[in-house]
């Protein structure tokens, strides 16, 4: 470049310095001056703000990287060893070992920090710990069947008892409610297991094992471990330590294929949770450790395994506060826990009786299907042990009857379905089948059998109630029970217009069993000796549609009833199931008050109450009407046709019934304490069409069947008298 450039460059240095005299500049640089002075913005401004302080700070800094510059360079690692000869080049001097250990520890301490940090609470449990299952109990509050894949109930805490809450802490994590959900005595056995190649420790304190149990897998890994300790730790600074502690005791395995405590205390004590003393908690902690080696019904060495862990468990609760001195002086015996498990997956009659509750609580307490499954409620039945109990054997008597008239094996098709039923529509006891796990079809609550004769007491009682009529267009009259009907065999069934004809274009006629001829009989005498052709006539001078229609007032389902033509007075097209028929019985022993038949008294889950309606009773016909119908089931009973049944209980009020197929026999009576229905039939499960009784043998035709149920009742009444 030339002169002009250089003085250029020059000029345009001078101009960042003012004039050494302090006089004026020429008037070129003036102007250009007044331009520099204006306030600098943006990244100008903070460079002359910092300027002055760089420049200050500058001789300190300087000062400062001087002395550390030999520092940070004997730090600088010289390896292989510089000035050493043969092995010794290659050994680590006390500064490069304590850098590589400070580089570890700082490196080891993000690592766990940055996995802390991206660590999340998984949001679903594993399955078992939240799947529960749901436990029936009879009337009496004993156990009957319970049901789902995993055998555990929840119970909030406060519903365990302080003490036994002392005794999985004493025996498990005494420190639980002021460490941080680790145990560093635990991390560092892990450790110190995982480098030597040993077997990997479990966690120790409860947090750790409920993150295992409820979140993790059950591997025994350094990488699940790690996992675990992270979210112990996460967990504990989230959630209360009361909640860790109630989901841990909800959660862990206890033996005898329960989890929770509280499923526990039922399995090994036959009680709740809330019921059980300090002893009793002592020894449920110590199966923490480990139900095969401490249920003491496995074997004498686990006895004694148990027997020891309890005592030093209860020395335990002492010592940390949890436990008095004198109340563990009170403890010498051990609590022997019991020898049998819990009821398991219902089988035989009980599985008739789940089904039975299980469908009247969802409806009734407005349950969800899928949330029902989910398990956790408690049903508490209307069933009673000791009838179920009478009554399973009474009908299985019966078929012993049926195998000794040596019937072919190929004829498998009798049934019986019973069904007893208190004057507040409680179902007492069922009889369903032979074993609900080979047969889920239940004959009890079976829609497929005729009635046969056993509906005429409610077409008598429509009768009195609502009076008859035949004369078309003239007003009802009342029917009294002393009113005269023709008995005999081949009676013509009358309409107010003269006779009644089928479809088929032939005149209607009513058959008596046996083809019998009773001349004129009273309708109590016609009700009481099952003659049919008045009560087929009664039906049509009261109006089939009032028979239907008091049918179901008196708790009979409206599509179990058939059409309205006169066989409908007989029950030849009407299949109300036991249960039913026996309800229907029971509102003329309950005053003319009925009931609907309702299997559970109350649900709870987890210890809370579910709102479940109770059906209320409804009259259905008058006081007078109801004494008047059992009147002639009283006849009936005493000296008409179920005089057999007179022995087992001689105020009882029943009734026969058979079918014009001889299809079934029923009887159906009410006693002080309950109305029971027995039908006897004989049907293939595969079509579900009636064959004839006479398959059982005997020469009785219509009565064989009725028969039958009227011993099976007999029996059953005598038992739980």
């Amino acid at each position: 470049m030339g002169r002009q450039e250089k003085a250029g460059r020059g000029r345009s240095h001078g101009r960042r310095a003012a004039p050494a005299d302090g006089g004026a500049a020429p008037s070129g640089r003036r102007r250009s001056t007044g331009s520099r002075r204006r306030t600098p913005t943006g990244p100008g401004r903070l460079r002359t703000l910092t300027a002055p302080l760089a420049t200050a700070l500058a001789p300190a800094l300087g000062s400062a990287a001087t002395a550390v510059r030999p520092l940070l360079r004997r730090l600088r690692p010289a390896y292989p060893r510089p000035g050493r000869a043969g092995w010794r080049r290659w050994i680590p001097s006390w500064r490069q070992w304590l850098g590589a250990c400070l580089y570890a520890f700082i490196g080891m301490v993000g690592f766990v920090a940055c996995a802390y940090a991206v660590t999340d609470i998984p949001d679903d449990l594993n399955s078992f710990a939240k799947q529960q299952d749901n436990i029936y109990y009879y009337a009496d509050g004993s156990t009957m069947a319970r049901t789902g894949w995993v055998s555990r109930q929840e119970m909030p805490l406060d519903k365990v008892p302080a003490q036994v809450q002392g005794a999985v802490l004493a025996a498990e994590n005494s420190s639980f409610y002021s460490d941080p959900g680790v145990s560093p005595s635990g991390v560092l056995r892990a450790v110190r297991a995982a480098v030597t190649g040993g077997e990997t420790q479990g966690g120790s304190t409860i947090t750790q094992q409920y993150v295992k149990n409820a979140y993790l897998s059950q591997d025994r890994t350094l990488s699940r471990k790690f996992t675990e300790l992270l979210l112990a730790v996460k967990l504990d600074n989230q959630k209360d330590k009361k909640q860790i502690l109630q989901d841990y005791l909800n959660t862990s395995w206890f033996g005898r294929g329960t989890y929770g405590i509280q499923r526990a205390s039922q399995a090994y004590y036959g009680k709740d949770v809330s019921q059980l003393n300090a002893s009793e908690g002592a020894f449920l902690a110590s199966l923490l450790k480990g139900a095969g080696l401490f249920d003491p019904s496995l074997g004498k060495e686990n006895h004694e395994r148990a027997v020891e862990r309890w005592n030093w468990i209860l020395d335990r609760m002492v010592e940390t506060g949890r436990l008095s001195a004198k109340e563990r002086a009170t403890y010498t015996k051990f609590p022997e826990p019991s020898q049998t498990s819990l009821s398991g997956t219902p089988g035989a009659q009980t599985g008739y009786l789940v089904e039975l509750a299980k469908q009247y609580a969802i409806k009734a307490g407005h349950i969800k299907d899928s949330d029902f499954d989910l398990g956790g409620y408690q049903v508490y039945t209307t069933f009673d042990r000791n009838r179920m109990t009478a009554l399973t054997a009474a009908v299985q008597n019966a078929q012993k009857a049926f195998d000794a008239e040596k019937r072919p094996d190929t004829d498998k098709h009798a049934k019986i379905g019973a069904a007893s039923i208190a004057p507040d529509g409680r179902l007492l006891a069922v009889y369903g089948g032979p074993d609900y796990l080979k047969q889920g079809f239940n004959e009890s609550n079976a829609t497929t059998i005729p009635a046969g004769t056993a509906f005429t007491p409610l077409v008598y009682a429509a009768a009195l109630e609502e009076g008859i009529t035949r004369t078309r267009g003239k007003a009802r009259t009342p029917l009294s029970p002393a009113a005269l009907y023709d008995g005999n065999d081949q009676v013509t069934v009358q309409t107010p217009e003269g006779p009644y004809w089928d479809r088929s274009g032939k005149v209607v006629k009513g058959r008596n069993d046996g083809a019998r001829n009773w001349g004129q009989v009273t309708m109590r005498q016609a009700v009481a000796n099952s003659v049919n052709t008045p009560l087929l006539q009664l039906g049509l001078d009261v109006g089939l549609d009032r028979v239907d229609t008091f049918a179901q007032r008196a708790g009979l389902l409206e599509s179990s009833l058939g059409p309205r033509i006169p066989t409908f007075a007989l029950g030849e097209n009407s299949t109300p199931s036991a249960i039913r028929m026996a309800g229907a019985y029971e509102t003329f022993a309950a005053q003319g008050m009925h009931t609907d038949p309702y299997s559970v008294r109350s649900v709870t889950r987890n210890g809370a109450s579910v709102p479940v309606a109770a059906p209320k009773p409804a009259r259905a016909v008058s006081a007078k009407t109801a004494r008047t119908v059992t009147e002639a089931l009283r006849d009936a009973v005493s000296d008409g046709s179920a005089k057999t049944a007179a022995k087992a209980h001689p105020g009882a009020a029943g009734k026969t019934g058979t079918t014009a197929a001889n299809t079934a026999g029923w009887f159906v009576a009410s006693t002080e304490q309950e109305s029971t229905a027995v039908v006897v039939y004989r049907m293939s499960l595969t079509d579900l069409v009636p064959l004839p009784l006479t398959g059982l043998g005997g020469d009785a035709p219509g009565t064989l069947g009725s028969d039958r149920a009227v011993r099976l009742w007999a029996d059953y009444i005598k038992a739980v008298k």
